[in-house]
Order: C-alpha cells, then sequence, then structure tokens
C-alpha cells in the first residue's frame, strides 16, 4: 500500500460504506441525468417506497461494518389484489400475516460479491422480548417460529429475532407482497427458469414442463410459493427461490437493465409499487445501489440456506419446527460477518486425484436418518451414527437395535418413496447397501445395518465449500455448503 494512503485515518465502516454509496449515486445519477428523465426518476423512486419504522427501539444490536446486510422478506399479504388475481394465482385464501419467505443478502464492502441466505420460515429460534402491538403489553422473549415474529411485533421484532439469531447487522429492509413480486418479473420482460423434470403443484397452480421456460409474473409467482412438487416441501422451495434469483440477477445485469435508464426506472417503478422499506434507505441509495450491482454476475454471487440439523422438531402450539445446525450455522453467519466469499473459484481437478466425496444433489444436512444395528455387532450403530453426522447428515443420535432375533448380512436402506432424491445421498454415503421403500415411512430414512457395514463414505455437497480455516491455533472452520450463482442458472 503507498505510503500517503497508509498514514491516513481509517474511515470508519459507517463512513466507507455511505462514501462508497455516494460515489456510486452520484455515476448513477449521472447516467440518468443524461437521459433527460434524471430527476423523475430519482424523486420517483424515493417517493414510491411505502416506509416502515424498522430500527426504531431496537437496542443490544450486533456491531456494524463495511458490508451491507438486507433482510429481504416475503409476506402473503393480499391487500390490494383483486380477489379474481388471486384466484388465478391459487393465493385465495387468508393471510397468515408472517413472513412467507426471509432472506439474507450480503453485499461485501468491496461491492464486487453478494451472498444470499435463505433463512427457512419455520425455524425454532429465540424471539425477544416486545410489546404486544394490539395490547401494548410486555412479552417476555421466548422461543418460537421465527416467521411469527412479523405477525407478533411486525417489522422491527423481525429484525431484532434475525440479528440475535445471526449476530449480523441488518442495515436495510425490504419488504415485497404478490403484487410487487409479480410487477418486477413482468418489467422484466419474463424470467427463464429450468427443470431436468416436469413440475406439477395443484395448490400452487404450477404446472411447468421439462427443459427451460420463461415464466411472466404469475407464472412465477406460483414457482417461488411451490411447496408440494417434490417431498423436500420447504427446503426444496428455498432452493427454487434461490435459483429465481440467480436468473433474476442474469436477465438484469444481461439485458443491460441496471445501464439502461429507461428500463430501469420501469423496473424501479414495477418494483417499488407495493414495497416497503426502512425509512433510512433512500431513492438515491437504491440508484447508488443499481450502480454498485451493475457488474455484478451470478458467478460472483452465491446462495446458501441455514445448515439444519433436525428437519421436525415437534413443540407443542408450534407444530412442526426445524432445528438448525448451530456449528454448521454458526460458521456460516461468522463468514458473513467477516466479509469472506461462501463459494471457493472453481479450481481444475489435479490430475489422478481422487475425489474428496461421492457427488450428491440433495446435502446431506437436509436428510434426517436413524440407525439400527442389524449386524449383531456391540456398538456398530453408535460407530455409524457418528460417522453419518460427521458426514453432515442429521442423525437422531440414539443408536438402536433392530427388531428380531436373526442378523443381517447386508445394509438396508428404508425410506419413504417421496424422497427418492434425498436416498441417494445416504446410498452415495453407504455404497453397497439395498434400498427398501416403504410407503408412509416419513422424512426420517432408517439405516439398518448389515454385517458388511466397514465405515460411512464422504459425500460432496452440491456445491463449493469456502470454510476458510479460523485463526491459528484453531480448528478449521466447519464446511459451508453454499452454490454459485453460475452454478444453478439455465445454460
Amino acid at each position: 500500500m503507498p505510503a500517503d494512503r497508509r498514514d491516513r485515518p481509517t474511515p470508519t465502516p459507517r463512513r466507507r460504506r455511505r462514501r462508497g454509496l455516494w460515489l456510486a449515486g452520484t455515476l448513477s445519477v449521472a447516467l440518468l441525468a443524461t437521459s433527460g428523465i434524471g430527476r423523475a426518476v430519482v424523486s420517483g423512486v424515493g417517493d414510491s417506497i411505502g416506509r416502515v419504522d424498522v430500527f426504531g427501539g431496537l437496542t443490544h444490536r450486533p456491531a456494524d461494518d463495511a458490508a451491507l446486510n438486507f433482510l429481504l422478506v416475503g409476506t402473503d399479504d393480499r391487500e390490494g389484489v383483486p380477489k379474481q388475481v388471486l384466484q388465478s394465482l391459487h393465493a385465495g385464501g387468508e393471510s397468515c400475516h408472517c413472513t412467507d419467505t426471509i432472506m439474507l443478502v450480503h453485499l461485501s464492502a468491496t461491492g464486487d460479491r453478494a451472498s444470499v441466505v435463505s433463512i427457512p420460515r419455520d425455524s425454532y429460534v429465540d424471539i425477544p422480548a416486545h410489546l404486544n402491538p394490539a395490547t401494548g403489553k410486555q412479552v417476555p422473549a421466548g422461543m418460537g417460529k421465527i416467521n411469527a415474529a412479523y405477525g407478533m411485533g411486525g417489522p422491527p421484532l423481525t429484525v431484532a429475532t434475525v440479528e440475535q439469531a445471526t449476530g449480523l447487522h441488518i442495515d436495510h429492509y425490504l419488504q415485497l407482497n404478490f403484487l410487487s413480486f409479480v410487477s418486477t418479473v413482468d418489467a422484466l420482460g419474463g424470467v427463464p427458469v429450468c427443470s431436468s423434470k416436469p413440475l406439477h403443484d395443484p395448490k400452487s397452480g404450477l404446472d411447468l414442463p421439462a427443459g427451460t421456460t420463461t415464466l411472466d409474473g404469475a407464472e412465477a409467482l406460483k414457482y417461488v410459493r411451490a411447496r408440494y412438487v417434490d417431498p423436500t416441501a420447504d427446503l426444496g422451495r428455498m432452493q427454487r427461490q434461490q435459483k429465481f434469483v440467480a436468473q433474476v440477477v442474469q436477465q438484469a445485469t444481461s439485458s443491460g437493465t441496471l445501464l439502461n435508464p429507461v428500463r430501469l426506472q420501469s423496473v424501479a417503478a414495477a418494483v417499488l409499487k407495493s414495497v416497503k422499506a426502512d425509512e433510512g434507505l433512500s431513492g438515491k441509495d437504491l440508484l447508488a445501489l443499481a450502480a454498485r450491482l451493475k457488474d455484478l454476475r451470478p458467478s460472483s454471487a452465491s446462495f446458501a440456506t441455514v445448515p439444519l440439523a433436525d428437519l421436525n422438531h415437534v413443540v407443542p402450539r408450534w407444530g412442526s419446527t426445524v432445528l438448525w445446525d448451530r456449528t454448521r450455522a454458526a460458521a456460516l453467519f461468522t463468514a458473513l460477518r467477516e466479509d469472506r466469499p461462501l463459494t471457493a473459484p472453481p479450481a481444475p481437478a489435479a490430475s489422478g486425484a481422487a475425489p474428496s466425496g461421492a457427488a450428491v444433489s440433495v446435502p446431506p444436512g437436509q436428510i434426517r436418518v436413524q440407525v439400527l444395528n442389524g449386524a449383531g455387532v456391540a456398538g456398530l450403530a453408535g460407530k455409524a451414527d457418528g460417522e453419518l453426522r460427521a458426514a453432515g447428515f442429521g442423525t437422531t443420535g440414539v443408536a438402536l437395535n433392530a427388531p428380531g432375533q436373526d442378523t443381517a448380512a447386508r445394509t438396508v436402506l428404508r425410506y419413504d418413496p417421496r424422497w427418492d432424491q434425498s436416498v441417494r445421498t445416504l446410498a452415495a454415503a453407504l455404497p453397497g447397501a439395498r434400498l427398501v421403500p416403504v410407503a408412509g415411512l416419513g422424512g426420517t430414512m432408517q439405516v439398518v445395518l448389515g454385517r458388511d457395514f466397514t465405515a460411512v463414505r464422504p459425500v460432496a455437497a452440491p456445491s463449493p465449500t469456502a470454510g476458510a480455516p479460523a485463526s491459528a491455533g484453531t480448528d478449521a472452520a466447519a464446511p459451508i455448503a453454499a452454490n454459485r450463482g453460475d452454478s444453478v442458472i439455465c445454460h
């Protein structure tokens, strides 16, 4: 670093970010001004945004830094949407007054990377103490589903809950509903999505053929809301949402939308028609953000989902919830706090090098496993349970003996046929095992160990990992399963 720069005082994170936004905003506004519509865009953007008091009254917040963290939530708010339109979207039911989708969007301090993390809406987390907006009475802190925080205390409690669970400082809040989503996709001229197999969900109305299809706003809404196209339910839905976001980035950057003042104005007007944002996010800030993202490509964006340890943690009053894998979730959020990339750049495999693990399509962390000892060998089930958990699977941690007196020669994997993709990951970890479909078994697969079992084979998550080592003298950080955007878009 040159001496004259090294000797200058280091600006605070807030000043660095504001200065970066201001510089980017200056370029963006200058570009728009040359088109003759600059003033209209700048003023119109700011005036169009619905404002929400998000951060007022929040205390004990995580430390701020030079990166930008957006909390993007999608609600099932149907206000202002005609009844016939809701029916056509298969969204005619009652609003749950909750967050249907929760995403953290992390923009690096250098502006050249973005990380998008999906937070399962049924995550069972601590909800901070808050005032009941209806009664004005204080509600003590307690556990609950993360998506319920919105109904219990609105956007401020949603932000407080996410900050407490992740340790990340949220800089801005954006809330979208059905109308804003549909309008945005239509303003972009549609967004292409691709699938290796037909996707059909009668509840959302999705009926998508195999291959690549360009969806308009209404069809895109069905695509990102569908929960019943496969047994992965909400997890599969989050993966489709991430793919869709990557496609939106591809569409916006490849079409030149962020550099075309007329198109930018059209898209901005559509996005902001029914969007709500925190009071500190100005129209100039949004235009600055557009300028900051103009060079972003899917390859510089990473997508991840909070790692899970239990996909069906039943709690009285709350029903079925999901529990985070604390170790892996902590590694993920630490990487974001330290502004590290979640995915490593692709590297050519060394000639003749053995693969680190069998490649799979469903990450082990999304698979729940119960191990049963059918081999008659003392301690074998405990050994297998430990090795499966070390490989990333969500095991029960309780090893049991298989029913019956006879010992089995071959390991058997019992699974519900609805989980036919997930069982392939488990089979990759236990090569040679026999697969036995059991209708109605549910989401927890059973591994009945036979005398052929020796060890669990490592499996590779369906994405690059970038868990950088921790500081010297400590163990390496837990691996982070994330996808680069260029690996999930249509090619």
